[in-house]
């Protein structure tokens, strides 16, 4: 991959050019300066904090990837929409998107290895080939996967940039007083319990969510929330800073009447341009049984 460093990125670092040009995580391209994959006007440079100048050159050669060392599991997988450069699958909820100590056969990937063998993307390494982005364990939903790094770094540059939209739905508690309204609260990891996240300006990052509500009840309402960004437990965290948690939600959440063993969150929609064609696709998934029958006890109510 060849970058050119134009006037309006110059001074930047060079692992946040390689960052941003790739499509890769920070710590993705720090480690492919480091292990001398990249090059900057011809010679090889390991200093991953080099200010770049207009005009550098810079060359990413990412070694040959590793040999992957996890199982395919015949593990039932619902595809909503496939060809040969993505796929989109109905993620349940329960499942975890990528291995992580504790769990290293039961995950999505696992399932996405025995449907697509070896044609998935390597950009994110062995133990997440083909993922662009994730949903929460207790999550459910529509999930985007690329078979190869040219639909990679397509699909993952139009989520950092926010041409994709995705799109969930979530029964929260309490009533708004406006139909719509968007948070907009800085997100990192919590001071207090470091399995959390929170809205706080010490190391955080912005986050973005804009909200519509569709349907009120007693003591909840269901809302639409648009991602601008894609934060961890963004949602989680900012219905919960307003004063309205998704229901179910037992790290951020409070105690509920409803028949919920889980937040009651789903990735509904998904559309983004098609790395190939250029085509605007939209893809949804289905409501869940647990989603509709929630539904059902607010309407009945």
């Amino acid at each position: 991959m060849r970058i050119t460093v134009t006037e309006e990125i110059a001074g930047t670092r060079l692992d946040a050019v390689v960052s941003a040009s790739g499509g890769f995580s920070r710590s993705a391209a720090q480690k492919l300066i480091e292990s001398g994959a990249v090059e900057l006007n011809g010679s090889a440079v390991t200093a991953k904090n080099h200010k770049t100048k207009a005009g550098d050159e810079i060359v990413v050669t990412p070694p040959e990837a590793e040999p992957l060392d996890m199982a395919p599991a015949e593990i039932p997988l619902s595809v909503l929409y496939e060809d040969s450069d993505l796929l989109v699958v109905d993620k349940p909820v329960g499942m975890v998107v990528h291995p992580a100590p504790g769990n290293y056969s039961d995950t999505l990937v696992n399932a996405l290895l025995a449907h697509c063998g070896d044609s998935l993307s390597g950009i994110n390494g062995v133990m997440r080939p083909g993922i662009i982005h994730r949903i929460d364990k207790e999550t459910s939903g529509v999930l985007l996967v690329a078979k190869n790094d040219k639909a990679h770094l397509s699909l993952a540059e139009q989520i950092k940039e926010h041409t994709a939209r995705r799109e969930y739905l979530a029964v929260v508690h309490g009533v708004f007083p406006k139909k719509e309204g968007t948070v907009n609260a800085p997100i990192g990891r919590s001071r207090a319990d470091r399995k959390k996240m929170a809205v706080t300006a010490i190391n955080s990052k912005p986050a973005v969510t804009h909200y519509t509500v569709l349907e009120e009840f007693d003591k909840y309402s269901l809302i639409l929330c648009r991602l601008e960004t894609g934060r961890t437990h963004q949602i989680r965290v900012h219905m919960a800073h307003i004063g309205h948690p998704v229901a179910g939600d037992k790290q951020y959440g409070r105690a509920t009447d409803l028949p919920l063993t889980h937040q009651c969150l789903h990735a509904v929609r998904i559309t983004f341009r098609h790395p190939s064609t250029g085509e605007e696709m939209t893809v949804e998934a289905p409501l869940p049984d647990y989603f509709a029958e929630t539904l059902g006890v607010l309407r009945k109510e």
